[in-house]
């Protein structure tokens, strides 16, 4: 039983690990004893974190642009070429855009769904061999996709592209994870709700209290809420767990 949660010696790759949820997971894998590699785009940024990071475990920065195809194909070869495996892909890279209906641009449409769905789609794709050369009988190889309960509810905020995308990442995850089963690998996404991030500063700013006051557990969600979550979905007590959608939000879905 002491090792049903164990992730130890495991490798690990985050996208969007430098900040927010994907340093959560980043910093709760490290912590557990995986061999975390890190991706975000800003290069100097991927390698502060990775070497913080590493006071406590192992960690390396691996930057890259998951917005573009060509983007991903790199960052998988680019991995390849240090690992021969990936036990655990947290695709977690994304962004958000906020306007009013009427003044919402065709570019947030482009910009959002590139990398929060397509981007999915792609490196997941291109990781393919290296996620099989890890998965091994009752211990398959995972992905694990961040979506939002933003893409289970309607949000307050105008998100039109960010809510839209992150119910398509949903659904991308039951789709994967059904084709990829065969081939020993599982596929989840964790929908969180409010946590303290860059992406949630401004929301939090402005309705913080609402937001707790919404929340049955009445709080804003923690580092160790989201590890956890991804540390279970990673380990032997989640494999056998495919195709979830898992909302971390202390029950505000639940509530409505």
């Amino acid at each position: 039983m002491s090792d049903l949660f164990s992730i130890k010696n495991k490798v690990a790759l985050v996208t969007g690990g430098s900040r927010g949820i994907g340093l959560m997971i980043a910093r709760g894998y490290v912590e557990a004893g995986a061999k975390v590699y890190v991706s975000s785009r800003k290069k100097d940024v991927c390698e502060t974190v990775a070497a913080e990071l590493s006071r406590v475990g192992t960690c390396i920065p691996l930057p890259a642009d998951c917005g573009t195809q060509a983007g991903c194909d790199g960052l998988a070869r680019a991995f390849a070429e240090r690992e021969p495996a990936l036990h655990i892909l947290v695709n977690n890279a994304g962004a958000n855009w906020g306007a009013p209906l009427l003044e919402y641009p065709d570019a947030a449409w482009d910009k959002v769904l590139a990398l929060n769905v397509k981007a999915i789609f792609h490196l997941t794709r291109a990781c393919l061999p290296l996620l099989k050369a890890a998965a091994a009988p009752g211990d398959p190889a995972r992905v694990i996709n961040i979506g939002s309960i933003d893409g289970l509810h309607v949000p307050v905020l105008e998100t039109y592209a960010y809510s839209a995308s992150k119910a398509a990442v949903h659904h991308l995850t039951r789709t994967l994870a059904v084709r990829l089963a065969p081939d020993n690998i599982t596929v989840n996404a964790v929908a969180p709700g409010p946590f303290e991030s860059k992406m949630m500063h401004e929301t939090l700013e402005r309705f913080r209290d609402a937001i707790v006051g919404s929340c049955p557990l009445g709080r804003i969600g923690e580092p160790d809420d989201m590890a956890g979550v991804a540390i279970y979905l990673a380990s032997r007590a989640g494999a056998y767990v495919t195709g979830a959608v898992i909302p971390v939000d202390g029950g505000t879905t639940v509530r409505g």
